[in-house]
């Protein structure tokens, strides 16, 4: 089975067989000058700051697969209730954190 995530509870289809806890991805990211000016420029214009967005799709993405291999390290093959969290730590840094419960679970079918 590969791993399931889910930012829900777990499904009646599968059965949990060990709780392994609590796990966390992070990261942490900037924007470097270059990044900051266009960022600027698009803000002044208005609309979408492309720069942004893609370095946050970025960091979410890295935090959850940081997730997932503490996650298959304690050997789950299950996180449940993800959530994804993004703070402001320090002048435009931007820390994303992904946080979820590993488990072992088992298919009631079979």
């Amino acid at each position: 089975m590969d791993l399931l995530i889910m930012n829900t509870p777990l499904p009646d289809e599968y059965r949990i067989v060990k709780v392994l806890g609590v796990v966390t991805g992070l990261t942490a990211r900037t924007r470097g000058i270059g990044g900051k000016f266009i960022a600027g420029i698009e803000g002044m214009v208005g609309g979408e700051v492309s720069a942004f967005t893609s370095e946050m799709e970025k960091a979410r993405f890295e935090s959850i697969e940081r997730l997932k291999q503490k996650a298959i390290a304690l050997g789950a093959n299950a996180i449940v209730g993800l959530d994804l969290e993004t703070t402001e730590v320090y002048m435009g840094t931007v820390l994303v954190s992904a946080t979820g419960t590993a488990l072992v679970v088992e298919s009631r079918k079979g």
